[in-house]
Order: structure tokens, then C-alpha cells, then sequence
């Protein structure tokens, strides 16, 4: 008999540690400072403190197996064995940061985004001869190290259906496999790591399943149907539960219900629940299927930093109720995506900090709102949910640029460019120097003066340094800048920047989002100093480096009180002062990042449309002051942008650079037919190892196949500020050797 699901949860809750723990051991541990056992020691005191923390906030079900070395799929792939033949190693965890990092020449598997989040997940990689078996007991061991500090912990494993959509085909798997074709063979690994969970102890195990709230078809429901018919179905097992998050269930729901899972996680902050309101013994026959059935209802929102309004959240959980068996109250999704504790800021304004809350107040909520439900009588009714409110007009429409082809032509004519032009993407490594000095100005230890002349040293090293290699079109390093969105966040009204509201972003990397939280105003130029700073050091075309609207508010946690929209194309109209006063100042290159275009579309496709639409305009909106002389450049990253080329096409930038060499090229099928500069990435930064010339001309080859050379620019993946100075100049290098080299056959 399957006990009871405690009262109140949260999906997952941040791994980094308070401080970035988990940051400082692993690169200790890569810089070959500290051993195996120190890391692993590391991994044990941070799950300890997380399981304790939870507990003492007075949560009663407490999540495990969500603490990950560098990332959770990568993780399920080497628990179900699914490891390339060519990452495999004498030793389990240089095989595993082989395959998240690369290593001896090996390239790492492929990255892109978490759904539509800004977490960036290891893309695994399925065959039809992936022999799949259970090679990890992590999930077991976890609960053992639970049981010796006195607490019962809940598994959560990503679920088989999840982790085959989200893989990739292997290399030479035949026309027309999909991974999702294996699912049998990984359902049988997860039913023999559920025997041993619940022969370990395991009461519960939480199996997230976010694939379900995107579209999904016919036979992939069948799947699922099939898989957790079979594994609920097995004689010795824990309860189920099956999560899911980031959107509505939809069809999948009443599939996942007729199952012997015991529990369904539902997201009632992105996805749709029962309506509130309803009349007394009123009842929606949709929900009907809930009969029976727990229901783990996420009604505190996992992805934003806004204290829950708690009438709303208790009307969401006393309807699901009127068709559930029990309810559960949690989080709409892992706390992954939120700092740790809104007390640590202690600089924020005090009107502004009452109205967030963190991993810790959001975990606070959950109890709480447990305790509330608990205490309102059966039957009780609640009050309607009040009428979203009117999306606005659009706002006027700002003026167009002349159609491409006349600007390519004054482009050409102002910059004189070779073919095959070389650039990279903005950034240069953020030295140790300038971290520490960055530091001490904000603690007042560091006079304005000082550093500032320590930022344009380094303007200087990174032009000198560029020139020297022979790069095309130059960028100034952006040495003064923490992080391409927090910078602009910082000298914008309306943002609040946090001191230690770190969020991984992957591996090692974390960032920390701004928080938008009122109108947005630029009250005076941010860049323009430095880039006109770079561009007296050069004869070179220099590249002013902004960050687009997009992307500033989908890495931002943003206001709830207005249409997304607004939103962004009141950051769009400062992004436009910008660009304007850059030309004034004789940039000739304008660069608007828009990496999270592709992350902030809808997973549904009825609504993908709508966001495209708007989301271009912003850009074009933000990018509408540019003369026709003037080149705008965007970049996209590890983001599945082969998905939305359209959008990206009427983006309207003059060249589009795009990561494309962590993924071998995966895009280039689709570009034959873009009208605009491309630049395809030769050269995946976010690896240690240096591309060798002859790799680099490869890609080039491969490139020019697909797509006129006129068109064609050679930049890497993505910025270079995570490299070493000693890696960026040894693979600049190469890349400019093999543009040349390229250069003189085209040419």
C-alpha cells in the first residue's frame, strides 16, 4: 500500500550552494587544485545542508537526486548508460565531464536551452545500439546518506519520455530513428532502479515529466500511456509521481490519469487548472479525471521572485480539491531557477525586498499555504478569480530602415571589408584582476579612477591583442561589464541588481538576473565612452556590443502587473536611445544580442505566433535608429534557433552570427536559403579545448557548401569571457589562419 504524499513539497531547490560552493570545487577540481574526494566531499555537504534546510523551514517532503555535478540529463544519460563510445574513459567522472566539457580532442555532446528557461542542459545522444543498462547508483546512494542524518527523502529522476524527446539521434543512426523509438529498453533500466528504490526504502519517487506540457502527438501519448501503464504495474515499487511544469498538461493529463501512477503534478502558475468560482456542487466534467488520483498542485511559482498571492493560490488549491482525492501544495516547478535567500540582500530597497521572495520564502510559502488548506473546511467555495486585465495597443511604430540590399551596398562601400570577414562575438576573458577589482569598488575599496583606467588597459590589451592576430571587425572586450544583461540593468531605471542572487546556468556558471520591477527608462548613454574608447586605439572597424530587449527581459525576473509585451518594448526604446547615440559617436558596427529569442517562445504552438510577432518587432523597434551605413549585427546561441529562422530572418540585421560548432553544424540544412550575413560558429567556446586550423577550415568548407561566400562571416560559438587568454589567442589564431587559407580560394 502506497503511504501517503506529504502535505506540502517543492519539485527541486537550487545545487550551487549559498555562495557558489559547487562553482568554486568543480573548477578547483578542473584546475587539477583539489582531488576527486574533495569535490565528492563538496557534493555530500551541499545535499546534507539542502535536506536540512528544507527540513528546518518545515517542509514535509523533501526532494533528492536533484543535486547534479554539472547538469540533471547528463546525469540520466550515465545512469541509464547512455555514454558515446568516445567519451568513455578508466575513470566514471573524467567520462562524464568529457562528455559535458570535452576532452583530448574530443568536442563535447551538444547544449541548448531547458524548455524556455535559461538553464542549458547536455543534449544526450540515443542510437539504435545505445546499449542502455542501470550504471548509476546515485538515487540509492542518496537515500542512504539521508537515512544516516535522520531524514526520508523523495527520488526525483527526469522521466524516460522527457530525457528520449529531449536526446538527439546518434551519429549514423538510420533515416528516420528517433530516440523516443527505445523507449521500452530505457523503461525496463527505470523499473529495475524503482525495485531497488523502494527495496532501499524509497516511499515516493518523482518522475518529471515537462516534455508533456509541450504538443505532443498520438503515438507519443500512446508512449505514454504505455510506459507508466508498465511501471505502475510493477509488484515492488514506491509511489509515483509524475511532475510537470512550465505549462498545462493538456491532452496528456487525462493519459497520464488513467495510469496506475498514484500522484500528478500539476503547474497552476504557467498551466491551467480547474476555473475557481464554481457554483457550490458545480463541478468541470474536464477535471473529472482527477478522481482518485493526488495531485501535487504548483500553485508558488518555481520562476519568478514575487511573494504568491496567497487568495489566489488557496482559490486554485480548494477547487482542485472539489475533484481530487488529496492535495499536495508545491512549487509549479523546480526552485532551480530562483536564488537561494531574499535576506542575504540586505542593499535592496525595504519596499522593494517585502514584495519578493526566494528559494527559502518560496519554500515558506508552500508550508504555509499547506497549513491554510488544511485548515479551510471541506466544501468551502471560492470567490471567482478576478478578469485578466486588457492587453494594451500597440505602441506607435518607430520608423523602418531602407530595405537590405541598399544597405548592404552603403556597408560595403563605409567598411571595405575582405570576404570571409573575421569577428567574434563581444566579450574576452574576465581576468581574475578585473574580478577582484570590480569587487573592491563596489565595496568602496577601489576609487572610480582606479579602475576605470584598469578597464581601458584592457581595451587596449584586447584591440593590440586582435589587430595582432589579424581579426576583421574588432570588439572592445567589454571588460567593465559583470554580465551582458546585469550591466545594462544596472544604468537602466526601473531594474534592482542583486549581491548574491546567483542562478546556474550551467556546469559552473551562474548568473545573477536583474529584477524589473517598474517602468524602464535610460537616463543616459551606458556604452558609448567604451566603444569610442576602442575605436581611437584602431583603424579597424570597431563593433559597439548591446544586448537586445528580448534577451534583456527573458534573463531578467520581470514585473507581473503588465502584458510581457509592454514589457519588452519599453526596454526596446531604450535599446533604440542606445544604438542612436553609438552611431552619433561613429560606431560603424552595431551589435543587439538577442540570444533568448528562441528561449521565451511559447511551448505550445497555438501561441507561438502571437510572441514571434511581437518579439521581432521589438528588435526591429530597438534597432530602427541605425542609418543605412551603419551595420547591425545579432547573435543567437544554444538555443534551437533552426527552429525559428523566420523570426530570425525578420529580425531585419544586417548579419546574424549563430552558434553552430558545439553542434556540428546542425543548422546549416536549414540557412541555404537566408538572405543576410551569417555567420555559423566555428569555434564552441564553451569548451577548454582549442580548435586546430584544419577543424576550423573544415567548418568553413562545410559552411561555403550551404551558403555564398558574400555572405559568410567566421566568428565562434558564442563570447569568450569563461576562456583563458592562453585558449582565445591560440584558437583566434587558427580561425584567422583558416579564413585566410578559405579566403584564397574563393576569393
Amino acid at each position: 500500500m502506497t503511504s501517503s504524499f506529504p502535505a506540502s513539497t517543492v519539485l527541486g531547490y537550487p545545487r550551487i550552494g549559498p555562495r557558489r560552493e559547487l562553482k568554486r570545487a568543480l573548477e578547483s577540481y578542473w584546475e587539477g587544485r583539489s582531488s576527486r574526494e574533495e569535490l565528492e566531499d563538496a557534493g555530500r555537504r551541499l545535499r546534507a545542508d539542502t535536506w536540512r534546510r528544507l527540513a528546518a523551514l518545515g517542509l514535509k517532503g523533501l526532494p533528492s537526486n536533484t543535486f547534479s555535478y554539472y547538469d540533471h540529463v547528463l546525469d540520466t544519460a550515465v545512469l541509464l548508460g547512455a555514454v558515446p563510445e568516445r567519451y568513455r574513459r578508466d575513470d566514471d567522472l573524467a567520462t562524464y565531464f568529457a562528455m559535458a566539457r570535452g576532452a583530448d580532442g574530443v568536442a563535447p555532446l551538444r547544449m541548448t536551452k531547458w524548455f524556455d528557461t535559461n538553464y542549458h542542459y547536455i543534449v544526450p545522444e540515443v542510437g539504435p545500439d545505445t546499449a542502455f543498462s542501470l550504471d548509476s547508483r546515485a538515487p540509492v546512494a542518496e537515500l542512504r546518506e539521508a537515512r544516516e542524518l535522520g531524514l526520508e527523502i523523495r527520488p526525483v529522476l527526469v522521466g524516460p519520455v522527457t530525457f528520449l524527446l529531449l536526446a538527439q539521434a546518434a551519429p549514423g543512426s538510420p533515416p528516420g530513428f528517433r530516440p523516443i523509438d527505445r523507449l521500452d529498453e530505457v523503461v525496463e533500466v527505470y523499473s529495475e532502479l524503482l525495485a531497488e528504490l523502494a527495496a532501499e526504502g524509497a516511499r515516493w519517487v518523482q518522475i518529471d515529466e515537462p516534455a508533456l506540457v509541450a504538443d505532443r502527438t498520438e503515438a507519443e501519448l500512446d508512449a505514454v500511456a504505455a510506459a507508466y501503464g508498465r511501471l505502475g504495474g510493477l509488484a515492488e515499487r514506491p509511489g509515483l509521481f509524475v511532475a510537470s511544469y512550465f505549462g498545462d498538461l493538456g491532452d496528456a493529463l487525462p493519459v497520464l490519469a488513467a495510469t496506475p501512477v498514484e500522484a500528478v503534478g500539476l503547474d497552476l502558475v504557467r498551466g491551467r487548472g480547474p476555473k475557481p468560482g464554481q457554483r457550490p456542487g458545480e463541478r468541470d466534467p474536464r477535471w473529472d479525471v482527477l478522481a482518485g488520483t493526488t495531485v501535487v498542485a504548483g500553485v508558488v511559482s518555481g520562476r519568478d521572485v514575487w511573494r504568491v498571492d496567497r487568495e489566489r493560490a488557496l482559490a486554485a488549491l480548494l477547487t482542485v480539491r472539489e475533484h481530487a482525492e488529496h492535495v499536495v501544495v508545491s512549487t509549479s516547478c523546480s526552485l532551480l531557477h530562483v536564488p537561494y535567500d531574499v535576506g542575504a540582500e540586505t542593499h535592496l530597497d525595504p519596499e522593494l525586498r517585502r514584495r519578493l521572495a526566494f528559494a527559502d520564502q518560496k519554500v515558506g510559502e508552500v508550508v504555509a499555504l499547506a497549513e491554510l488548506l488544511a485548515a479551510t473546511p471541506e466544501g468551502h467555495v471560492p470567490a471567482p478569480a478576478p478578469e485578466p486585465a486588457p492587453v494594451a495597443p500597440p505602441l506607435p511604430a518607430p520608423s523602418r530602415r531602407s530595405p537590405y540590399p541598399v544597405r548592404a551596398a552603403a556597408q560595403a562601400g563605409h567598411l571595405r571589408l575582405p570576404p570571409l570577414p573575421v569577428t567574434t562575438i563581444g566579450s574576452f576573458p574576465q581576468t581574475g584582476e578585473l574580478r577582484r577589482a570590480r569587487a573592491a569598488l563596489t565595496a568602496g575599496e577601489l576609487s572610480e579612477e582606479a579602475y576605470e583606467a584598469l578597464v581601458r588597459a584592457e581595451i587596449e590589451r584586447v584591440v593590440a591583442l586582435q589587430e595582432r592576430l589579424g581579426v576583421d571587425v574588432l570588439v572592445h572586450g567589454e571588460p567593465e561589464r559583470n554580465d551582458m544583461v546585469q550591466y545594462f540593468a544596472e544604468h537602466l531605471d526601473g531594474f534592482a541588481v542583486t549581491r548574491h542572487g546567483w542562478v546556474q546556468s550551467y556546469g559552473s556558471r551562474c548568473t545573477r538576473p536583474p529584477i524589473l520591477y517598474a517602468d524602464v527608462k535610460r537616463p543616459e548613454p551606458i556604452t558609448v565612452r567604451w566603444a569610442r574608447y576602442a575605436r581611437s586605439l584602431t583603424d579597424k572597424p570597431v563593433k559597439g556590443m548591446l544586448t537586445g530587449p528580448v534577451t534583456i527581459v527573458a534573463w531578467s525576473f520581470v514585473r507581473d502587473d503588465l502584458p510581457l509585451r509592454d514589457v519588452v518594448f519599453q526596454v526596446a526604446d531604450a535599446v533604440r536611445e542606445e544604438v542612436g547615440d553609438l552611431e552619433a559617436a561613429g560606431v560603424p558596427v552595431i551589435q543587439v544580442d538577442e540570444p533568448a529569442l528562441r528561449e521565451l517562445m511559447p511551448l505550445r504552438r497555438r501561441d507561438q505566433d502571437a510572441y514571434l510577432e511581437w518579439a521581432v518587432e521589438a528588435y526591429r523597434r530597438a534597432t530602427s535608429a541605425a542609418a543605412d551605413h551603419t551595420q547591425i549585427h545579432t547573435h543567437l546561441c544554444y538555443s534551437d534557433a533552426d527552429q525559428i529562422l523566420a523570426a530570425i530572418d525578420g529580425l531585419d540585421a544586417d548579419v546574424t552570427t549563430i552558434e553552430s560548432a558545439r553542434s556540428r553544424g546542425r543548422i546549416l540544412p536549414a540557412v541555404g536559403g537566408f538572405s543576410r550575413g551569417l555567420g555559423p560558429g566555428v569555434y564552441d567556446i564553451h569548451s577548454p579545448r582549442v580548435p586546430t586550423e584544419e577543424e576550423v577550415a573544415e567548418s568553413l568548407a562545410e559552411i561555403l557548401r550551404v551558403l555564398p561566400v558574400e555572405r559568410v562571416w567566421v566568428n565562434p560559438d558564442c563570447g569568450l569571457k569563461t576562456r583563458t587568454y592562453e585558449q582565445v589567442e591560440a584558437a583566434l589564431a587558427n580561425v584567422v589562419r583558416a579564413a585566410a587559407r578559405l579566403r584564397g580560394t574563393v576569393s
